[in-house]
């Protein structure tokens, strides 16, 4: 079966999420994926970090697709990014539709599953040319900052109806859909456990950069961004703990690049080491004494499942939260707070050893895997795909 996919994320992005994942996993089981890259939901503005993304998609956008592995095509379209009216839309559907068309004919790719991460599918893609789709609601995308809310909203409604199988990663997401369509179902975010389980191999190198800032190191890893992360906390704890190194890894704005990180200035014992490839990122982990999910609560947060809750896990690394409501069945391998007075007890005590049993953490990661959780989605889809065939 092919397979177009449609995503939210651009390929080579350092941190991949589910697109990149399931793109790998549908491609291991003999699926041809057709990956199409993100098109740019959010309105750009006038910053340095949005003109060079739209220079390199324009670059992008003018070459056929790349045939980045064994059974998957990646492919930038092209397209004018405002889409909250309604007429640039239309516009974008017709050189999107043209696009896929010819590609995939010049690939001889005949996707049959559309399986898509975009709430506006329906407004540049028509679901009746494939034989299934599925959407894959992993995120509140039209709470992220810049988005044309209502537009998102409006074409959300419409896909959630439409879709022959919805599949949700927080609880939140799935009380959002279920009403709309009753084969939803919730499957939480996991992880890639051997690549982050590589924190525990004692030949791994440490990186540099890493090393040479002082112990005790209290980690993050992810992007760095005022809506998702409480950057006030942070400050407050790092004030408090001059002892401790507070270590960055990610970009800064990722997802919004009005985001102001300047209440972070200024603290020599904050560090930011920037983005780090995929590859790299359990020699990072390694040096981490703790690690940190120091998220806001919010409209966005509360529709959140982290992915790298489990990827913390695989590492081994003590983990301590935020108390998002996607985690709450995870209280007895990680620490959850509630205030900054509960976050920095909770790091204190971590920095002590009094955490969960390092075998519990690993085993609950080791059940949270994308091979696991792509066998049961699977197990949907052709159950769907056997109504339909008997519907025809």
């Amino acid at each position: 079966m092919d397979i177009l996919l449609v995503s939210t994320a651009d390929w080579d992005n350092p941190y991949w999420t589910n697109k990149q994942h399931m793109a790998v996993q549908f491609a291991a089981l003999g699926h041809r994926v057709f990956y199409v890259e993100s098109q740019g939901l959010r309105t750009p503005t006038a910053t340095a970090k949005d003109l060079t993304r739209i220079w390199k998609r324009l670059k992008r956008g003018l070459r056929a697709p790349r045939n980045v592995q064994d059974n998957i095509w990646v492919w930038s379209p092209l397209n004018i990014p405002m889409q909250g009216n309604p007429l640039i839309r239309r516009l974008n559907k017709v050189i999107l539709q043209s696009g896929i068309r010819l590609w995939c004919t010049l690939k001889g790719i005949k996707p049959q599953m559309l399986w898509t991460y975009s709430p506006m599918t329906t407004e540049f893609y028509d679901l009746n040319r494939y034989d299934l789709c599925v959407y894959h609601a992993v995120d509140d995308v039209k709470t992220q900052p810049g988005m044309p809310r209502d537009a998102i909203e409006t074409a959300e409604a419409v896909l959630s109806k439409k879709a022959d199988l919805i599949f949700v990663t927080a609880p939140n997401l799935y009380d959002m859909h279920k009403p709309l369509n009753d084969a939803t179902y919730y499957f939480s975010n996991v992880a890639d456990y051997h690549h982050f389980n590589q924190a525990l191999n004692a030949d791994l190198k440490i990186p540099d950069d890493i090393s040479q800032i002082s112990g005790p190191r209290i980690g993050f890893v992810g992007a760095i961004s005022s809506y998702k992360l409480d950057f006030d906390m942070i400050k407050t704890i790092a004030e408090r703990h001059p002892e401790w190194s507070f270590v960055f890894v990610g970009e800064i704005g990722e997802g919004d690049p009005l985001d102001d990180s300047s209440t972070l200035e200024g603290l020599s014992n904050l560090h930011f080491l920037g983005g780090k490839s995929y590859e790299t990122l359990p020699s990072y982990l390694k040096a981490m004494d703790v690690v940190l999910m120091p998220n806001k609560i919010n409209e966005y947060t509360r529709s959140m499942f982290p992915m790298k809750f489990f990827e913390y896990l695989s590492s081994g690394r003590p983990v301590v939260s935020t108390e998002l409501p996607a985690l709450a069945d995870y209280k007895s391998v990680a620490a959850f707070c509630k205030s900054t007075d509960e976050f920095e007890i909770a790091i204190q005590e971590a920095l002590k050893g009094n955490v969960p049993e390092l075998q519990d953490r690993l085993e609950t990661a080791k059940g949270q895997t994308y091979e696991i959780r792509t066998q049961n989605m699977m197990q949907y889809v052709n159950q769907a795909i056997g109504k339909s065939t008997k519907v025809e």
